[in-house]
């Protein structure tokens, strides 16, 4: 796209300059690619130190159901709060239906 509107405004001519100007635009562009995958890779890499490590390693869990210190408070996870109050309570008073 850039080509071709270049192309466009210069009538048919494509100057040196303008040449050497894309290509360092795209050399720069191609030089934060790679310095961004590389950021990303080390950061997986830092994460799995653990897993890799460590015999029979995994990840601790992160949902509220298994954290001890959740329990002990008395918080719960939101589907099963939701469970809870959908259960049919057995001592609730009948309504009539009219």
């Amino acid at each position: 796209m850039f080509v071709l509107t270049l192309h466009r405004f210069s009538k048919n001519t494509v100057h040196a300059g303008d040449l050497r100007l894309l290509c360092a635009k795209l050399q720069k562009m191609a030089e934060t690619l790679i310095i961004t995958v590389l950021i990303i890779a080390i950061a997986f890499i830092f994460m799995a130190v653990k897993v890799i490590l460590k015999k029979n390693g995994h990840f601790a869990s992160q949902h509220i159901h298994d954290s001890k210190a959740m329990k002990q408070r008395g918080i719960h996870c939101v589907m099963e709060q939701d469970m809870e109050m959908h259960k049919k309570n057995n001592k609730a008073i009948k309504e009539k239906s009219r």
